[in-house]
Order: C-alpha cells, then structure tokens, then sequence
C-alpha cells in the first residue's frame, strides 16, 4: 500500500511496477521522481513566481485531466530546471526520464486515461563515458590486511571477523551490496562452495565461492550470534542480532577505506565489486563473457567498462607490436 497523500494514479502506477517484480529501491526512486515531477507541474499550472517547489503541500488533486495537458515541451521544461536550478547530472537526469517514460507509458498503454504518450520522444541527456573506480591489488592486500589485524577485542573482535568476511566477499565475489545484506545461510552450499544471491529484478545467481571467501564466512560462522537472534537465516547480524542493513554496511566499509587505505568517501561498497572486476580481469585472464556471468549484468555493454580500465595491457600491447623496434637503415 502506498500512502494516500500521492494521488490515485501515482499510486495505481507504483502498485504496477511493484507487480512486476520490481526491486524496493526501484519503486522508491520511482516515487521520489514522480513526486517531484508533479510538483513542478502543480507549481507551473499556479502560475506564481513568489512560490517554489517546497511551497506545493499536496499533489493528491492531480488527475488524469491535469496529465491529459502534459507535452513534450514540459518535459523539457522540466529536464532544464533539474539541470540548471538543482544542479542534476546527466546521470541523475537520465534516471529521471526513465521514470517519466514508465509513467507516461502506463497512463497511455495500460491504464488509457490519457490521449497521447508526452514521453515517448523524450530523449536522455547524453552519458559520457565514466570508467569505474577500484582499489589496486595493494590497497586491496591492505585494506584486509587492516581490518583482519585490527587489535580489537570482546564484542568489537566479532564485529571484525565479520567486516572481513564481508569485506572477502565483495573483494572475491564482486556482488553488489543488496545481494551481500540478502544472504541467507541456506543459500550457502560449503561442500560445493556455491551461494545463491538475488540480483537486480529478483533474479537469482549462483556465485562460486573460492578459498578466501569460504574460509572467512566459515570463521564468521564460528563467533556469529546464535542466543537471541532476531533473523535466524539471516548469515550477517547487526549488534542487534537483526540482519544487517545496507546503511550499516556503507558505513563500515567508508569508515575502513578512510581509515586504512587513506580514502575518501568517493570509494564506496560498489567501488569495491568494480574492484572485484578488475582483478579479475586483469589478473585473471577471465573472458568478457565470463565476466558478464560472474557480475551478473544483463547486458555485455555493461561489462565491457571493465576492458578498458588497464592502461598497462594496452602499452603492452603496443610495445610487443613486432614493429615497435623496427628501424629502417638510411640508404
């Protein structure tokens, strides 16, 4: 159920993605940019300059009358006010004209309560291409190094063993954080060495679990709550013995990647599955393909970043070139 403060038609949309399996986090920012879009039109239609965004109380009266009137060159409208007054990137935008298409597209297709799409031509901000952050081999060495040494004690030494457990299985695994907060310890099959996560768009994949991974989930499992536990399944436990949060998790791994390795906050728990992958790939000799398997992108696109982050290979490629040394005699 979503709150009765949206109006019918947000909320008839929103109860549509969630049937279509869609994650939490999805529906959420669905909500958040829709909310906001609304806003916006709500505050345009009032035709007052002394008014802002945060002045619109309530969006519940907007109806399928109101959208009816929505084209194309509102959206754009729209598009420049988060680029030019609230400073969105073009990733962020990008989001956001995703979330307008899937609304629109539900009034039109699903719903027919308006007359035509306004978002079907609407086009993405263009996205340059940003290669993914990632710790090299040796701040990976150190950073477990440095949470495995720590001399700690008493509650504070299990809270360790657990961090490097989950620490192991982000710089291992290359999951992403809402698959390591998911594990169930049924999901772990220690004489294969397997794991089954959830992925984006409840999807589930198996993840090979090599040495590391498994021993430092084994050494969890020896000092890991049993008294009192709130989720019993649940493999990692926050100090109130529920299952561990995502916040929690970001906060522990910003905390150790500053305090160990120097880092700032720009280093975060998916930084370390992008460092996953490069080890991987430059270490491993993995093909793209396999890669795209281990990470569980949908598509190779998606992975294909990854081939391109070595500078190293690609100087030595040239300098193995049979010409590189080729130096033709003067006559």
């Amino acid at each position: 159920m979503f709150d009765n403060k949206l109006p019918k038609l947000l909320r008839d949309y929103l109860n549509y993605s969630s049937n279509l399996n869609k994650s939490s986090n999805t529906i959420k920012e669905y909500q958040y940019d829709l909310v906001n879009f609304l806003k916006y039109m709500k505050l345009q239609s009032l035709n007052n300059r002394k008014m802002t965004i945060d002045d619109i109380e309530t969006i519940t009266d907007i109806d399928s009358k109101f959208l009816n009137n929505v084209d194309i060159n509102d959206l754009y409208e729209y598009m420049t006010y988060l680029k030019d007054k609230c400073n969105d990137s073009a990733v962020t935008r990008a989001r956001k004209v995703a979330s307008l298409r899937g609304f629109f597209k539900y009034l039109h297709v699903k719903a027919r309560v308006i007359d035509d799409n306004p978002a079907k031509e609407l086009e993405s901000p263009k996205l340059g291409k940003r290669l993914p952050k990632f710790l090299t081999l040796e701040q990976s060495t150190s950073l477990l190094n440095g949470v495995k040494n720590a001399p700690l004690t008493g509650k504070q030494h299990d809270n360790r063993i657990r961090d490097y457990a989950i620490i192991t299985l982000f710089l291992n695994c290359g999951m992403r954080l809402a698959e390591l907060v998911g594990i169930d310890i049924t999901h772990i099959k220690f004489d294969e060495a397997l794991l089954t996560v959830v992925g984006k768009g409840n999807k589930e994949r198996t993840i090979y679990l090599n040495k590391a991974a498994l021993s430092a989930i084994k050494e969890y499992l020896e000092v890991r709550p049993t008294d009192g536990v709130i989720d019993k399944n649940a493999l990692f436990l926050s100090e109130r013995k529920t299952r561990i949060s995502r916040r929690t998790v970001q906060n522990l791994i910003k905390n150790y990647l500053r305090n160990i390795c120097g880092l700032t906050e720009h280093y975060s728990t998916h930084k370390l599955r992008h460092t996953a992958a490069t080890l991987m790939y430059q270490y491993g000799n993995v093909d793209i393909r396999a890669l795209q398997e281990i990470l569980g992108h949908e598509s190779i696109a998606t992975t294909e970043i990854y081939t391109h982050v070595d500078n190293s290979q690609i100087r030595e490629a040239v300098e193995n070139n049979p010409l590189a040394n080729y130096n033709p005699k003067e006559k």
